[in-house]
């Protein structure tokens, strides 16, 4: 328990900039699927996002630093 200082387990990313495809990316979260804490489920991986961009706007190997590889999120509109 954090006593209430943690953000959960799903929350919205906002990325802007000319290098960004625009739009939603993943579910929309639903009450019907908490996971067994009762905390929202997320549908796309936080670290799926980080890997896009330093794999397609900074042009470094993702897993390298990562430690693993994520399913694709393709927001980024090609290399810097």
């Amino acid at each position: 328990a954090s006593g209430g200082t943690d953000h959960g387990t799903a929350s919205p990313v906002f990325l802007i900039g000319d290098g960004v495809k625009g739009g939603l990316y993943g579910e929309t979260p639903s009450l019907a699927r908490l996971d067994q804490l009762g905390n929202l489920s997320y549908s796309v991986d936080f670290r799926a996002v980080y890997q896009e961009i330093l794999a397609s706007h900074l042009g470094v190997d993702a897993k390298e630093i990562l430690g693993q590889s994520f399913e694709r999120v393709p927001f980024v509109k090609g290399p810097a």
